[in-house]
């Protein structure tokens, strides 16, 4: 399926947005959208994708 991730297009296999972050290699905390709507880490596992979703994950990021 193709995807927008991180504003870049990509080729996944994953068909929910848990499989896609696993497949994609993000871990630990991190915020999540589909299509511009924020999806919380509980819903990931039941949230599917379709062929030409825009994702946005975004980690936080330490700094002083």
């Amino acid at each position: 399926m193709k995807i927008v991730l991180n504003g870049a297009p990509r080729e996944v296999c994953a068909q929910t947005l848990s499989e896609l972050l696993e497949e994609c290699g993000f871990s630990g905390r991190v915020a999540t959208a589909v299509n511009e709507v924020f999806v919380a880490s509980s819903l990931r596992i039941s949230h599917r994708l379709a062929d030409g979703d825009r994702v946005e994950v975004v980690a936080p990021m330490q700094g002083g």
